[in-house]
């Protein structure tokens, strides 16, 4: 008695099983959510506080961020004096809004600024937003 080929009572479905799958996309979606704005607030900057402030975009495309050691950062590219034009120039190219946004540590010194403000004109940046914290208004 040979054994020939399966006879059709166990019906064998050849769609692959998307359940497992499905439960990895989700973990997935579920660490990017968690890791995005981590990443977008990754630089520890401690900005000051002002009264009179402007509404400003959502994400805006250029932002230089200093720290208080002077260190500098360029939407995500680490900066120097050296290389700080270049890396402008680039972003700025890419931007649709040609505003600069600085995000500067409140404790950094009057002169490290002094010396950026004459780096930003020679790139071409004629335009300059500063972020800072809002005062809740009593």
């Amino acid at each position: 008695m040979g054994h020939g080929p399966a006879t059709g009572k166990g019906d064998v479905s050849a769609e692959p099983n998307v359940v497992p799958l499905c439960d990895v996309l989700l973990v997935l979606l579920i660490i990017f959510m968690v890791v995005t704005p981590l990443v977008q607030k990754g630089v520890d900057v401690k900005i000051p506080t002002a009264l009179n402030t402007i509404d400003m975009p959502e994400n805006p495309e250029v932002v230089l961020y200093i720290k208080a050691d002077g260190s500098m950062i360029v939407n995500s590219d680490a900066a120097d004096e050296n290389n700080l034009q270049l890396l402008l120039e680039d972003a700025f190219m890419a931007a649709s809004d040609k505003r600069l946004y600085l995000r500067a540590d409140q404790d950094l010194e009057y002169g490290k600024l002094v010396e950026l403000i004459g780096i930003l004109q020679m790139a071409g940046v004629e335009d300059v937003g500063i972020i800072v914290d809002r005062v809740a208004k009593e």
